[in-house]
């Protein structure tokens, strides 16, 4: 195990100093040891037995040794490529990476302005808008669809995002049957299983129950994860003050625990299989009983993950790019901005919620596009600055001498783009030439943008056989459950 001082770019950071990264480890494997977890999957159960763990029933009492021993087999790298088997995400160290959240059940719609419930064409929509956006890496269903068979509704959605990007897909499944299926309409727009499995281009995204409980559910589609090689987030959402103790350190002891149980059960079933550490750890608002999102305590907890992950040498997933607010205002902005910039210096690998409104529960399309926006503004940030003797530009200032101007000096043409962020939506017009073009606020603008996109903008489609196969896969489930009802 290590812990850097800093991230590699000299930009980061630290919420932990290196005794507290240890305090918290050291809390971790009491717990595990002392209290255990619960899981409800024998085959689980089964493998820590065998393994060495003490299990009493659904209790298992995991000893310090297992988790060193899955530490250390777990991949410190994880490679994630596009669905056309191109290289796309290289997940260690303090390479970032943006995307959308998953499965809110509302929307914003773009022409009403009003909240409604999310359906199957809203993920497209949303995908094929992140498709286009360049800040925007991979792609989570952005939206429940409401509108389809609920058991299938997973299956749905992932058809929907595969048809409408090529980015890294992030999708959950209702169960390993239909976590099956997803991987059986991955590997056809792959071009076969061992296609799927040298260049993969999604993750799994399956949590624990908080506070340390596995359920049957959440822990098969772990193993067959581990047995297919297809990389996991296994992410805790421990609630500080609700599930899990109202102290920070406290909720992320929990967190911690699940996420440790489930690396050691996932490293039992295959050695070596992929697995991202890291989650979301909201504040219960006190007052509303609202599960935050544009908290404070949220963006210190995952700043928190991402040094115990440095610590563990493991990829880290996190949160970002997301608000309390209801609709797309100045609150959604200034949350999303704040904890878009903390995430990104924290050093997390995936940023996902990333147009995430009314704490997690509304997809916003116009957030999304903002945000994409402030990304770059972001990366630019986090890029720091390059001192070299070109940089220096000693040489150039000579030339140039007192009183001079630096406007016309090839050296500026040269660098400007690189040194210089340059937005496309945020105003640097003064007042005059804003008013001129009718005074739109950064909101109409995003809304403009994203409509914009999805008139315009096509994605790379998949053949037509493809299609049918992938459309197939779900018309068999669905008749299955519909004649057998599972």
């Amino acid at each position: 195990m290590r812990l850097t001082d800093h991230l590699e770019a000299g930009l980061g950071l630290n919420v932990f100093t290196r005794a507290q990264v240890e305090a918290l480890h050291q809390a971790t494997l009491t717990i595990l040891e002392k209290t255990g977890v619960e899981i409800y999957e024998e085959e689980a159960l089964a493998l820590l037995k065998a393994a060495g763990a003490k299990v009493e029933g659904m209790r298992a009492r995991i000893p310090a040794h297992l988790i060193e021993q899955a530490l250390a087999s777990a991949p410190s790298r994880i490679d994630i490529f596009s669905r056309q088997g191109e290289p796309a995400m290289c997940l260690e160290d303090a390479k970032i990476y943006f995307g959308t959240g998953s499965d809110t059940p509302f929307t914003n719609d773009l022409k009403s302005g009003k909240r409604r419930l999310a359906l199957k064409e809203d993920t497209a929509r949303a995908a094929r808008v992140a498709d286009a956006l360049v800040h925007i890496d991979f792609v989570m269903s952005l939206g429940l669809s409401s509108d389809v068979l609920s058991e299938t509704s997973d299956l749905h959605q992932f058809e929907a995002m595969l048809l409408n990007t090529g980015k890294p897909l992030i999708f959950t499944a209702h169960s390993r049957e239909n976590m099956s299926d997803i991987l059986e309409m991955a590997a056809l727009a792959a071009g076969g299983p061992h296609a799927l499995r040298e260049k993969p281009f999604i993750i799994l995204y399956a949590e624990p129950s908080s506070p340390l409980r596995h359920t049957r559910e959440a822990v098969e589609k772990l193993l067959l994860a581990a047995e297919k090689r297809v990389p996991v987030i296994y992410t805790p959402a421990v609630i500080i003050g609700a599930t899990g103790p109202v102290t920070l350190a406290g909720s992320l002891a929990v967190a911690n625990s699940e996420l440790l149980s489930g690396l050691v059960i996932h490293q039992l079933k295959a050695k070596g299989a992929p697995i991202i550490y890291g989650g979301g750890v909201p504040t219960m608002d006190m007052s509303t009983g609202t599960c935050t999102y544009g908290s404070p305590e949220l963006h210190l907890c995952g700043s928190a993950l991402a040094a115990m992950s440095r610590y563990y040498c493991l990829p880290i997933f996190g949160t970002a790019g997301c608000t309390d607010a209801m609709v797309f205002d100045q609150q959604a902005a200034f949350e999303a901005g704040y904890n878009l910039l903390m995430s990104a210096l924290s050093g997390v690998n995936l940023i996902h919620d990333v147009g995430f409104m009314g704490s997690g529960s509304i997809s916003s399309l116009e957030l999304l596009v903002a945000a994409d926006e402030g990304i770059g503004l972001v990366r630019r940030v986090v890029q720091g600055i390059d001192v070299s003797p070109e940089t220096l530009a000693v040489d150039v200032i000579d030339k140039v001498g007192p009183g001079g101007n630096f406007i016309t000096q090839r050296h500026t043409a040269t660098h400007m783009r690189r040194e210089m962020w340059f937005p496309k939506l945020f105003n640097r017009s003064n007042y005059d030439g804003w008013e001129s073009i009718g005074a739109p606020t950064l909101g109409e603008k995003a809304r403009a943008m994203a409509i914009d996109i999805l008139a315009s903008y096509t994605p790379r489609q998949l053949d037509a056989n493809v299609k049918a196969g992938i459309a197939a896969v779900i018309t068999a489930r669905e008749k299955n459950w519909l004649h057998n009802g599972d």
